[in-house]
């Protein structure tokens, strides 16, 4: 069989030095031994999910259709296009000092950790220039630690550097004037958010599971209300979706209120912020999104990028906590972008129940508040 055609590949960005982030164990992503438990789970922020990406794509049905590339680490240069002086000293700083340090709730830098970071940054910015540069159109960046919690002055949820906010930056800078961010994560993806929320030159949407504000770290509810400031005032969508909305529910939002949002702002760039913890057999989610789902979210994002930014398109990996479904789950987000005619994989957890009807009632009083709320979409 002949291969694929470079106009219907994926170029993988990857650098197994992001293995060397060790998140420990403990009670879930505590790093708590309470002392009476025989067996302490690893955290869910672990490179055996990544292992397990690498691996699937690698020896998988779709190996053909990738191309691998090396990434390297950012420099603090560029980590200052979106983070703030004193917040990568702090993490300088604490890394020159051996690491084994929780910096926030879950979010631990143990030995290794800082150059994982820098390395998975690099990695995307790595991805994103290759794009810029005209190298290719369609490009993964399968870095950790993940980055879409990361906020411009401080970490949250298991995030250092904000992945995703760095190559928007790089894009904007090279002379992109409008990029799209889609977060399908199963949480709100406010790092990100927070960066570009008084931007019009950013269009943030986040589809995510209802969580509101965890604490000091994550101030941002993620509720629809939150829609940016000053000339960025409309420009931060949030879709909270109730829990187990599926691949049904998941549809109905992208065709009601993303894609209509998205051919309002005509964007000539767009990311697509992946976590497979909106899985229906996620650990840290309470989504029910299956194979199905996410290879029809693919297809959907490939046909806008198709029709508005000459099919140039950078996906981001960030969260999927179970160890084998989010290799899966991956596997048919990438074959809905490659916009295959039949799928390559089969879903080996298959039928989930789901219905629809309450996620679709929350969707469309979504809908009708960015209608009556947000400039760009009045007219819609």
């Amino acid at each position: 069989m002949s291969s694929p055609s470079t106009s219907c590949r994926i170029n993988v960005f990857w650098r197994d030095g992001m293995l060397n982030h060790d998140t420990g164990k403990g009670v879930f992503d505590t790093g708590m031994n309470p002392g009476f438990l025989e067996v302490l789970e690893k955290h869910p922020e672990n490179s055996d999910r990544i292992r397990n990406i690498v691996s699937i794509l690698s020896k998988g049905p779709i190996s053909s259709y990738i191309s691998w590339h090396s990434g390297s680490p950012a420099t603090i240069h560029q980590l200052l296009s979106f983070h703030s002086q004193e917040y990568v000293d702090m993490l300088i700083e604490a890394d020159k000092n051996g690491g084994n340090k929780e910096i926030c709730c879950g979010t631990f830098l143990n030995p290794g950790s800082f150059n994982a970071a820098l390395l998975a940054a690099g990695t995307t910015l790595s991805a994103m220039k290759y794009i810029l540069d005209g190298y290719g159109e369609l490009a993964y960046a399968l870095v950790r630690p993940p980055g879409h919690h990361a906020q411009p002055t401080q970490a949250d949820g298991y995030c250092f550097f904000n992945n995703a906010g760095l190559a928007v930056q790089l894009a904007l800078d090279s002379g992109c004037k409008k990029v799209l961010v889609l977060d399908i994560d199963v949480h709100y993806g406010n790092g990100t958010a927070e960066g570009f929320y008084r931007s019009d030159k950013v269009l943030t949407v986040s589809l995510h599971m209802n969580h509101g504000s965890w604490g000091p770290s994550h101030p941002q509810n993620g509720t629809v209300d939150e829609l940016g400031e000053g000339e960025g005032f409309g420009y931060n969508l949030n879709v909270p979706l109730p829990n187990g909305s599926g691949d049904e529910g998941y549809g109905y939002a992208m065709r009601e209120v993303v894609i209509p949002a998205v051919e309002k702002f005509e964007p000539d760039m767009m990311v697509l912020v992946i976590g497979q913890d909106s899985s229906a057999f996620d650990p840290n989610g309470r989504q029910c999104l299956t194979m199905d789902g996410y290879r029809e979210i693919g297809r959907m994002v490939r046909r806008l990028a198709d029709k508005h930014c000459g099919s140039r398109l950078l996906i981001v990996q960030e969260g999927g906590y179970h160890v084998t479904y989010s290799a899966y789950c991956v596997h048919a987000t990438l074959e809905g972008v490659l916009d295959l005619p039949h799928r390559l994989l089969s879903d080996p957890i298959a039928y989930y129940p789901e219905d629809e009807t309450f996620a679709v009632k929350v969707i469309e009083a979504i809908k009708q508040f960015q209608m009556k709320n947000v400039p760009m979409l009045k007219d819609v």
